[in-house]
């Protein structure tokens, strides 16, 4: 769904080492994907001595690994984005039978979830003839019953789930440096019409599902086109922020049976890397800046921003009115969401090393992709004693 909401179980008061127990760890590759669970498996990327990108699947409850999948994939990204590594990017995509996983290099590869068979492969420079993307492959495929929605080949591409080939391509723009966008797609029903709404390195557009047409778009400023954040929704309006742009309110209506888009306001402030959570009519944002703020969704009113700066990325999930962030730094936060304060209810410290993938809970258990490594936590209410 992409909207950061976890449903399961009622997660605990705190998270500590009386709430947190880890089950299992293994020593990888770095990789900036995030782990994807399934019923008894997870599923984690590695780039392998600069050579080779890797899928590897683990038992969840144990830890042993259950198979591996490689190929050829390694890749410089730019020299301003190089500091933190040149390591496979994009999140893969589960649908219960096939796993989909995007190379750096702009492929993308169907396996089967079970056995780490590969169904298909598609070579995008080699099948469109555009150039490799700068920065890899980033953005994280999006799967439906019956297709696949990626931005790759330099434009917004809907695919076969079942055999690669393409169904419509939308938004090309030329590839190269500003080809292949960082934005994952997500689906949204906005003015009454189901589309796919898709932030390209220069536009926010919602597109028809059947033929790949433009139903409306708005033109969204960021420095070299670092679109990074996935859009997200509420009601008939897309929230977005951009690093070098702003932060902003999109809102749809029809009018004579065309959709039509309208900034509701916008703001200075400047996100980065991390998708927001949206809660009750706020959106609360990790900027640019390091720090986290909320925004009143209706009147675009800054109501509170934190003094202390944390890592360069956050990802964040939500239950109900609880945010759980796991930051860059390796530090678990657990936030009750309010516009009156920043209210942090507890931290824990998960891993010594840089956490830039996003985190993974699935009923009572929690994944965490190290730079160097995967592990498995349970999560429970601490016993009194």
């Amino acid at each position: 769904t992409r909207d950061a909401r976890c449903a399961g179980p009622k997660w605990p008061a705190s998270v500590g080492d009386k709430t947190l127990k880890q089950l299992w760890k293994v020593k990888l590759g770095p990789s900036y994907s995030g782990p994807i669970v399934g019923t008894d498996i997870v599923y984690t990327t590695e780039t392998e001595k600069n050579e080779n990108e890797v899928v590897r699947a683990y038992d969840r409850d144990s830890g042993k690994e259950l198979w591996q999948s490689r190929w050829p994939g390694a890749m410089k990204v730019p020299f301003f984005a190089r500091s933190n590594g040149s390591w496979i990017r994009s999140t893969p995509a589960l649908d219960g039978d096939n796993l989909y996983v995007a190379g750096m290099r702009d492929v993308l590869a169907c396996l089967d979830a079970r056995s780490g068979k590969k169904k298909w492969l598609i070579d995008f420079p080699k099948k469109a003839g555009t150039p490799l993307p700068a920065f890899g492959f980033v953005c994280s495929p999006l799967v439906t019953e019956d297709a696949l929605y990626v931005q790759a080949a330099a434009a917004f591409l809907k695919l076969n789930k079942d055999t690669g080939e393409i169904i419509w391509k939308a938004l090309g723009d030329g590839g190269g440096m500003w080809g292949s966008a960082f934005s994952s797609p997500a689906l949204a029903t906005l003015a009454g019409r189901k589309q796919v709404v898709v932030q390209t390195r220069t536009t926010l557009a919602g597109i028809d599902l059947a033929k790949g047409g433009v139903l409306w778009s708005e033109k969204i400023e960021a420095f070299r086109g670092m679109n990074i954040l996935s859009p997200s929704f509420q009601g008939d309006s897309v929230f977005t922020s951009t690093y070098g742009g702003k932060t902003m309110v999109i809102n749809i209506t029809e009018k004579e049976k065309k959709l039509e888009a309208k900034r509701s306001w916008d703001h200075p402030t400047q996100g980065y890397m991390s998708n927001p959570v949206l809660i009750k009519g706020h959106a609360y944002v990790h900027l640019k800046n390091q720090r986290v703020t909320c925004f009143e969704l209706s009147s675009g009113e800054k109501k509170w921003t934190t003094t202390e700066r944390f890592g360069k990325y956050w990802s964040m999930v939500s239950q109900g009115d609880r945010i759980l962030a796991l930051d860059q730094k390796g530090v678990l936060y657990l936030i009750r969401a309010t516009p009156e304060k920043f209210d942090l209810l507890s931290s824990f410290k998960v891993s010594d090393s840089d956490t830039w993938a996003h985190l993974a809970i699935a009923g009572d258990q929690l994944f965490i992709r190290e730079r160097d490594g995967l592990s498995a936590w349970k999560w429970s209410e601490a016993k009194t004693p």
